[in-house]
């Protein structure tokens, strides 16, 4: 049974939405770590960054990857907290790129 580490949804006054979900589960081989997440940055209704280790996306033995526009990039997964950290680093970006 999945155990809740971590929630956190925002949303901006422009209708950007941040939505962060963390949580432990059973190791396994797609989820050695007995660690599940989901981190999204939408706005306008689409999603412009995600990171995720869904097994759909797994590559080179690993199913950690994040989701830049429609591009899908492997990522190294240290641990939740710096992946949180790697994520709000990627929606800065984002935002610096196209709200200026």
């Amino acid at each position: 049974m999945a155990e809740v580490l971590f929630e956190h949804k925002e949303t901006a006054e422009n209708g950007g939405i941040i939505e962060i979900r963390v949580f432990r589960v059973d190791k396994s081989e797609r989820q050695p770590e007995g660690v599940s997440y989901s981190m999204v940055f939408i706005r306008n209704g689409e999603r412009v960054i995600g990171y995720d280790n869904f097994e759909g996306h797994k590559r080179d033995g690993s199913s950690h990857h994040k989701h830049i526009g429609e591009r899908i990039l492997p990522y190294e997964f240290v641990d939740y907290w710096k992946a949180i950290g790697d994520f709000y680093a990627d929606v800065e970006k984002e935002r610096n790129l196209t709200w200026k």
